[in-house]
Order: C-alpha cells, then structure tokens, then sequence
C-alpha cells in the first residue's frame, strides 16, 4: 500500500512539470514566426527557405538548447540584425515614422484631396457665363424640348 502512494505521489508532482514543458521545435516556430526573414524582407524565417533563414532557424534551436528564454533568444536578434528583423518593432525615436507615417500619409492625402475640391468648387460657382456660352446652353435645351415633343 506504502508503494502505491508513493507511485501517486510521483505521478502528482510530475504532471505539472510534463505539462509545462515545450517541444522545443514549436518554441523555435514561434519565435521564428515573429522574426522577419532578411533576405526575402516579407516572410517570416519560419516561412522562408532562404538559406539565412534556415541558418537562423538553426541558431533559435541551438539558443533554445543552451536554455535561454525566448525573449533572450529576440534580445539577441535585435542586438544582431537590428529592429528590422521584428515584425512588431518597438516604438523608438528610429520607428515613430514606421508606426505614425501611414496615417501621416492619410491625413496627408485627404487634407489635399479637400483643398482641391474647395478650389475646384470656388472656381465653378464664381465663374460668369460669356455670352456664347448662354447662347450654347439655350440652343441646347431648345433642342432637347424640340426632341422631347416628336
């Protein structure tokens, strides 16, 4: 009876440990997941079959090996390649244009976009008829009553 508590003891405080513990090829996915691939710039390394990217592949797998943590394993490709290897870089005085430039853009965009309508609109409404025009506009409605009545 003494063994099979011990045996359900062990059982116990071995589950959690078991159910905590990553394959380390799906750790290396995910990080590799959120890393830009640097040759082919919009694929991930885990989607790339660059050579670099399979390098790097190799060099998360040997990191996760030497027991770093997958935020370690970020810090030193940052420190390596740069931001640009995130797919989510960090806002930084060197990406507030990354973040922000889209909607700079934009607004940008529309701000012309309105300014031209607003001349556009000043020019139309201001602008007389010459004399020839009128002339033009009468022959023309004169004719679209004539073919109205046939």
């Amino acid at each position: 009876m003494k063994y099979w508590w011990f045996a359900i003891l062990s059982l116990l405080i071995a589950m959690p440990a078991s159910a905590t513990t990553v394959d380390p090829e799906k750790r290396m996915f995910n990080i590799a997941q959120e890393l830009r691939c640097l040759v082919c710039q919009n694929e991930s390394i885990a989607a790339s079959r660059a050579e670099l990217a399979v390098d790097l592949r190799q060099q998360i797998r040997e990191l996760i090996q030497a027991g770093q943590t997958d935020d370690e394993i970020r810090t030193y490709m940052v420190e390596r390649y740069g931001d640009f290897v995130l797919y989510r870089p960090p806002m930084n005085a060197t990406t507030v244009l990354l973040w922000f430039g889209p909607m700079l853009l934009f607004f940008l965009g529309l701000t012309i976009l309105i300014r031209a309508l607003r001349r556009r609109k000043a020019r139309l409404v201001n602008t007389p008829l010459s004399a020839e025009d009128r002339k033009r506009a009468r022959a023309l409605l004169a004719q679209s009553a004539d073919t109205e009545k046939s």
